[in-house]
């Protein structure tokens, strides 16, 4: 798909159902920066700006999940400079925007693996989730230093312990126990997985929960994700039949 299809008044005034999980591979900052002739640094900074957008439209949308993919386990190979920028930036994104979100009845929910973060990020990852475990209004989640394969592997280890220490037998795992173990054991999987800057990769992103999920790939490059943008998409993904390997209605 090239661009993001309009928007109608149903998707922004919430007439029609909206899906209950989006998650959005927010990609685009760097190429957003060099069009501008601005360092990457200013896209990611832009792009922490369409994400305080994002959160604000899927609840205005409607939605009660949304997932984004701020730092993949693929994302060290860049430069040493533009790592700790992106670091930066989330402990920024913690810092300002957790006391809103706070009062907005938002929880707060970190996936990926923690053990290579700074002790300074890893505390306040468990603050941000810690003060916002109880809220119930929307769930923010956040995939940082995240990669599917990695997740699955490290459930499977997880799983594996468990069999060894006898709390469950291996006949016991099934997909249901199994999902006990991923960092989303307490998410439900997305029903949409939206992709900005016209790749159409999933980039090792929720390789287990969006097996049924719908894509939608636009040109936009994320620094330019708005709410229209956000509602079109919604608007893609009201337009599929969703069968789950069934038999369609057609």
């Amino acid at each position: 798909m090239s661009a993001a299809p309009a928007p109608s008044t149903r998707a922004v005034e919430g007439d029609a159902p909206a899906p209950k999980h989006v998650a959005i591979i927010m990609d685009g900052n760097g190429r957003w920066a060099k069009a501008r002739g601005l360092a990457r640094t200013e896209g990611h900074k832009e792009g922490v700006e369409a994400a305080r957008r994002a959160v604000e439209a899927a609840r205005e949308l409607g939605l009660q999940y949304l997932t984004l993919y701020s730092f993949s386990t693929e994302n060290w190979r860049r430069p040493a400079g533009e790592v700790r920028d992106l670091m930066g930036l989330l402990r920024q994104f913690i810092v300002d925007d957790l006391p809103k979100l706070k009062k907005e009845g938002c929880k707060v929910v970190i996936i990926g693996d923690r053990d290579n973060l700074s002790l300074d990020l890893k505390a306040l990852v468990s603050r941000a989730e810690s003060e916002t475990k109880d809220n119930a209004k929307f769930v923010l989640q956040i995939a940082f230093n995240y990669g599917g394969r990695d997740e699955i592997a490290r459930a499977a280890r997880a799983a594996a312990e468990a069999v060894k220490s006898g709390a469950m037998a291996p006949q016991d795992i099934t997909e249901k126990t199994f999902e006990r173990f991923l960092d989303t054991r307490d998410i439900p999987d997305p029903d949409l997985v939206i992709r900005t800057s016209g790749e159409k990769r999933i980039s090792n992103y929720l390789l287990w929960q969006a097996a049924y999920a719908e894509y939608v790939f636009l040109d936009v490059l994320w620094p330019d994700f708005t709410k229209e943008v956000f509602a079109g998409a919604l608007e893609e993904f009201y337009r599929r039949e969703r069968r789950y390997g069934g038999v369609g209605a057609g």
